[in-house]
């Protein structure tokens, strides 16, 4: 116990509490399991309720209703205007020249080949159009599940020795991505991706970052043989033992174009107004150093560029979907591992735009669509996609208002996979890595960081030990080694819940934590203990120990101070939710511990479900008698305090 609690002992204290009525602690009302089970159910997998729109409706409007929920273009595309589409044609455009070059770079990231990358940006937005719930997301590959997708791969199979295996294990494990990220949003399984904690994100995202702009030294460099592994030692290492690789030419442009692009996303952040430069800078960028290279037949010259791409749209590619053999293990881990990220991510940029225009995106739906929209993708030769950050963010700024502007979008890359193609033949490499990490950049969030450490530093440890898991051990190993760290400390709380000593605000009959209101004071002969969280049997052998020390800490001082000895423990139960066996069987341990003492356990406003479960197990009334059960800590005090009072005049 603190030194100063005794410090704050009056003796007569007792006698300030005025007399007040005793209100009776009353069971809940009577509810069958059935009805209990039905609650917890609801309270569980349907907190935001989407039933409730169903009730008091005809059978029609009932299947118009549920028809407009799981297909959200039913209910704003009846109200479509002109007016609307020409914003979302002007965003839709302006997204697609973003698009473009970020498709083909994120393949490359995931060493795939960049048509892939075109793929994804067509297909899924058509999907996402008619089922998401969100009118400002753009769908597309990003670059966190780019560069997991080909980490995780690339640690078993050499996309340049077996290509075609590369592949088919890439659409496999977005087939399996998206039939979990579908699966949590049918199911309103959600909660499970809560365990990536804002710091662990922060983290993530940050050592990722960091990760793929090193890659990207493969690109900026010219170099030729280049590790394939992703830590930060193993990249430097390759870098500074192919000094003889680096080629001048490629430093040049790629240094030049980095510039150019940075330069464009500080002009756009200092005035979002000029969104457009920001956002069009990629496309300019391809455009202009593809003249470059063409013109002074720079490909001889040391710079290497994508080659011949084929043209047309998707092809099919459900026949090669892998859902037996030794791979199988690999593509369910990096579909599951893919797919929790990519959902964070598009779940997290749906919910921030969607509040900053004041309107609700339900998390089950969007699981639901971009789940099917994996799923559906993966068939038609596409890899994991999401709605990416820098993407929605140059569609919100651009006026977006509807799904529509992801339309347009995937028109424009139709259009470039059947016309345009040949276009990209001259586009160097060292530009699409420029783009890459010009793009990764602001996923490095210092404030947010600054943030979590004047907040939390428990936090700030779980986000420091993501960063540098994911730094210098791998991605996949930095993400478990922070949700493992995020587990342990929710343990923690649970095994080691708060008590503290309560006193009385002199004066009134409020009681509050003795350490943190200095004025608040003990009672003589009382001990009032407040415990805050569940009792079960993770914490109750832990909330025996540390009572029974509030308990002998109380009598030393008071033999030390020749003060009377304990007579009454309170516990205030009010922050108490909920309780187990093991948590009934320590009020029947405590209440013998005390009475050895010639004190007595007093319980004051236990919840409905504690005090249905402490009535159920206490048949003699011992623990919930109407003398030991009360209402509020003042209740308890005042009547107690008159009981001690008639014993005490009666032995005079």
């Amino acid at each position: 116990m603190e030194p100063n609690a005794s410090n704050n002992m009056q003796p007569d204290h007792c006698l300030e509490i005025a007399p007040m009525g005793v209100h009776k602690v009353v069971p809940p009302p009577h509810r069958s399991t059935l009805q209990k089970l039905k609650s917890r159910l609801k309270e569980t997998f349907f907190p935001d309720d989407p039933l409730l729109q169903f009730k008091r409706q005809t059978l029609g409007k009932k299947w118009i209703l549920a028809a407009q929920y799981f297909f959200p273009i039913l209910q704003w595309g009846p109200k479509y205007s002109f007016k609307l589409f020409k914003s979302d044609i002007v965003s839709g455009l302006t997204i697609a020249s973003l698009a473009i070059p970020q498709g083909i770079s994120y393949a490359k990231l995931a060493s795939l080949p960049p048509i892939v990358g075109l793929y994804s940006s067509f297909v899924p937005p058509l999907v996402y159009a008619v089922l998401g719930s969100s009118r400002d997301l753009a769908v597309g590959p990003v670059s966190i599940a780019s560069l997991i997708l080909g980490s995780m791969l690339t640690q078993e199979v050499s996309p340049v020795n077996n290509p075609l295996l590369f592949l088919q294990l890439a659409f496999s494990s977005t087939f399996f991505a998206g039939l979990f990220q579908a699966s949590l949003g049918f199911l309103r399984l959600g909660f499970i991706i809560d365990f990536l904690s804002k710091a662990t994100l922060i983290g993530f995202m940050a050592g990722a970052a960091i990760i793929v702009s090193l890659q990207q030294l493969k690109s900026l460099l010219g170099i030729t043989h280049f590790t394939k592994k992703m830590g930060l030692v193993p990249v430097l290492s390759s870098v500074f033992h192919n000094i003889n690789e680096w080629s001048w030419q490629t430093i040049l442009m790629g240094f030049c174009f980095l510039v150019f692009l940075l330069l464009t996303r500080h002009v756009s952040m200092r005035n979002p107004k000029l969104f457009w430069v920001s956002a069009g800078a990629p496309l300019v960028s391809v455009i202009l150093s593809t003249i470059l290279v063409f013109a002074f037949k720079a490909q001889n010259h040391g710079i290497s560029v994508i080659g011949k791409l084929q043209e047309g749209l998707n092809p099919p590619s459900w026949n090669m979907l892998h859902f037996h053999g030794s791979n199988l293990g690999l593509v369910v881990k990096t579909g599951l591992v893919t797919g929790i990220i990519s959902l964070t991510e598009g779940i997290a940029v749906g919910r921030t735009f969607a509040a900053l225009k004041n309107y609700q995106v339900d998390g089950n739906k969007e699981m639901m669509a971009i789940g099917l929209m994996n799923v559906i993708g993966s068939a038609t030769s596409c890899y994991v996609t999401t709605g990416a950050f820098s993407r929605s963010a140059v569609n919100h700024n651009a006026g977006a208002k509807t799904a529509v502007s992801n339309v347009v979008m995937s028109v424009t890359v139709m259009v470039t996979l059947l016309f345009l193609m040949p276009l990209f033949q001259y586009t160097p490499n060292v530009v699409l890595g420029a783009i890459i990490v010009t793009a990764v950049i602001g996923l490095i969030d210092l404030p947010a960081a600054c943030q979590i450490w004047k907040i939390d530093k428990f936090d700030f440890v779980v986000m420091l030990c993501a960063f540098f898991g994911v730094v210098f051990i791998s991605v996949q190993n930095g993400l478990a080694i922070a949700v493992a760290i995020s587990i342990f400390k929710i343990l923690l709380q649970v095994t080691r819940p708060k008590t503290m000593i309560l006193g009385n605000i002199p004066g009134t009959d409020i009681f509050r934590n003795l350490h943190h209101y200095k004025d608040a004071t003990r009672i003589p002969g009382f001990l009032i203990l407040s415990i805050e969280a569940p009792i079960n049997f993770a914490n109750a052998t832990y909330l025996k120990e540390r009572i029974q020390r509030w308990i002998n800490e109380y009598e030393t001082e008071e033999d030390i101070k020749k003060q009377s000895s304990i007579h009454f423990l309170i516990l205030d139960l009010s922050a108490v939710s909920a309780i187990d066996t093991s948590g009934v069987s320590l009020f029947k341990d405590l209440k013998k511990a005390v009475e050895t003492k010639g004190a007595e356990l007093v319980l004051v406003n236990p919840v409905g479900e504690v005090l249905e479960k402490l009535l159920r197990a206490d048949d003699a009334r011992d623990i919930t008698g109407p003398d030991t059960l009360y209402l509020t800590v003042g209740e308890a005090v005042a009547a107690l305090s008159s009981t001690m009072k008639g014993q005490s005049s009666s032995h005079v």
